[in-house]
């Protein structure tokens, strides 16, 4: 899974990208590399695999990861290739979804680009933007379209539903709120539309605003409708706070954040958050060589689970032997599992669940 980090300068992106890519390093050994500068990979912190880990005394230890790429240069008239735009932009092309950072903190020392804080309209300027830049790329598809109807009727159709989604984007609004039914959304998510990302805005707020209470901030409460409208997440965070609890030993920072009324840290409500706006879940593998996270999207079947791991096992895919976790942590191990008929032999339609462990077997 691949995030993009944007917003406006001073809104405290880069501070939270620093701060949680750090985080996910020191947290458990859980691995994490730098790709590029802006670039960080972080493991998805999942307790399961620490309980199998003690289980199994694995060679490996191999949990999901998530990588995060602080996507810079964003200015009024990014799309038109003012600033960094056009760099901007094809970054957050790459990206499965956007983390969307929006200042609600007040700062004398950190100014705003625009003067003074507008949550807002600050999500208005990126936004904007990103559809700006989906506007010409519809045109091509536009055009394309009408000149491939000359030949085979079937295209106008296709030319139609664009010309309806270019309206929809010239009223502002972003490509994942055009309504429109799952055949045609299909063909719309063949067009790499920066405003069809899925997205999830941070509130970045300041310590003060947690102490007191995110009820009485009225800069979040503007951020929470904006995604509430959109049907997109919203999560608040302290970019600040990440910064100081990144470097604290567990016990530490599990009172720190105690003392602001929280139990985790944003790291971990980001991944979650992120994981339940995509529909992503994970199952597990587990053995002497290794212990793993696979993540996949719900709904996935048996032999495409088993394509993660390898493209033979979904080739010659024969069945699955499943655990639930808590049945085989229960168990102890997964012969006394099996003793007690817990562990089930699934077949190619067998839709994978959340915390499942599996072995798969396949002949190629």
């Amino acid at each position: 899974m691949k995030l993009g980090i944007v917003g406006l300068p001073n809104v405290g992106k880069s501070t939270l990208f620093n701060a949680i890519t750090n985080a996910g390093a020191e947290s458990a050994n859980y691995p994490f590399c730098t790709i590029e500068p802006n670039v960080g990979v972080v493991a998805v912190p999942d307790k399961r695999l620490d309980v199998l880990a003690e289980m199994y005394h694995p060679d490996k230890y191999t949990p999901a990861v998530i990588e995060f790429v602080d996507i810079a240069g964003l200015v009024k008239g990014a799309s038109k290739g003012e600033g960094l735009g056009n760099k901007f932009l094809s970054n957050i092309r790459e990206v499965d979804a956007v983390v969307h950072v929006v200042r609600c903190f007040e700062s004398t020392e950190i100014i705003h680009v625009d003067g003074e804080i507008g949550p807002a309209r600050d999500i208005e300027t990126i936004n904007l933007e990103l559809i700006f830049s989906d506007i010409e790329l519809v045109d091509r598809r536009i055009d394309k379209a009408l000149k491939m109807a000359k030949a085979d009727k079937k295209y106008a159709a296709e030319a139609e539903l664009f010309q309806r989604l270019k309206a929809h984007l010239e009223e502002g609004k972003s490509a994942r709120g055009f309504v429109c039914d799952e055949e045609e959304r299909a063909l719309i998510d063949t067009v790499p539309l920066l405003s069809n990302k899925p997205v999830i805005y941070a509130a970045n707020l300041s310590e003060d605003d947690f102490v007191k209470g995110l009820d009485k901030q009225a800069y979040f409460a503007q951020v929470k409708k904006i995604a509430e409208e959109e049907g997109a997440g919203v999560l608040p965070i302290c970019a600040s706070i990440e910064e100081e609890i990144s470097d604290m030993e567990p016990d530490d920072k599990a009172m720190f954040l105690s003392e602001l009324g929280l139990t985790q840290s944003g790291l971990d409500r980001l991944i979650q958050e992120c994981y339940s706006l995509l529909g992503l879940i994970s199952y597990l593998t587990a053995g002497k060589p290794e212990v793993r996270a696979w993540t996949i999207e719900k709904g996935t079947k048996a032999p495409q689970a088993a394509g993660k791991i390898h493209s033979d096992f979904e080739k010659g895919f024969i069945r699955a032997e499943v655990v639930a976790f808590d049945d085989l942590v229960s168990c102890g191990s997964m012969a006394a599992a099996k003793e007690k008929g817990l562990v089930r032999s699934e077949g190619k339609e067998y839709v994978m669940q959340d915390g499942d462990v599996v072995l798969f077997r396949f002949n190629v």
